[in-house]
């Protein structure tokens, strides 16, 4: 059975600064101009019959998808990044009745809308929760000898979302035993030794970390086999 072939998507580029001319029609592009490439020559939107589409910048996903099903005519729109030396996506061009029916839908239904995504960020809470909960159960079971509610500190600090501590690592999430004694560590470090005195004082990290070492071995070893 014959498939029908995916459709080769449109792709527009927006100048940064460097002028360019349309090679059709001779109106000079600059700074913020979409420009298509023919081959070689590089178009104007009239020229390259894309001069009846409105511009819709990335951002509002709902927008965008909806005005992308009902453009009959489409394109993206790139721009070369400086910093990271590729073309990133800065929207779509699509039909001005397509973008009017998209923007009317999402008025209409914005508030189910926010009420899911207020759905979504309370179940990624509970969940977090849950994680944070294991780590800490994952930290009593290890070091049982620790202080009461040691574990609940040691985890919400190890686990908080965004921080990069050792808690958010990959590994950590499946609660390897080395990921839970680093952040017990670092935990008796700060907190039990003169470890934060000794950096303000001027020592580099790996002095101080010496220099705490043998306490916060003790400490760490009493934890654990409740000697």
């Amino acid at each position: 059975m014959k498939t029908e072939p995916e459709k080769k998507e449109i792709v527009v580029f927006r100048l940064r600064g460097r002028d360019a001319t349309c090679a059709e029609c001779g109106e000079d592009l600059g700074k913020g101009r979409f420009l298509r490439k023919d081959g070689e020559r590089g178009l104007c939107m009239d020229c390259a019959d894309l001069g009846g589409l409105a511009f819709l910048p990335s951002g509002d996903t709902a927008l965008t998808r909806r005005a992308s099903k009902y453009s009959p005519l489409r394109a993206v729109v790139v721009e070369w990044s400086r910093s990271r030396h590729h073309y990133e996506r800065q929207g779509i061009l699509v039909s001005e009745e397509a973008l009017a029916k998209a923007e009317k839908e999402c008025l209409e239904d914005q508030d189910a809308r926010a009420r899911q995504r207020e759905r979504n960020a309370e179940r990624r809470v509970v969940i977090d929760a849950a994680y944070v909960n294991s780590f800490a159960a994952a930290i009593r079971a290890n070091y049982p000898r620790a202080p009461a509610n040691a574990e609940g500190a040691i985890a919400s600090h190890a686990c908080r979302k965004y921080s990069g501590r050792v808690g958010r690592s990959a590994a950590a999430k499946e609660l390897d035993p080395e990921m839970i004694t680093l952040a017990v560590r670092a935990f008796v470090r700060h907190e039990m030794t003169n470890y934060d005195d000794l950096l303000a004082e001027g020592y580099e990290r790996h002095e101080a970390r010496d220099a705490i070492r043998g306490e916060a071995d003790e400490i760490v070893g009493q934890w654990r086999a409740g000697s």
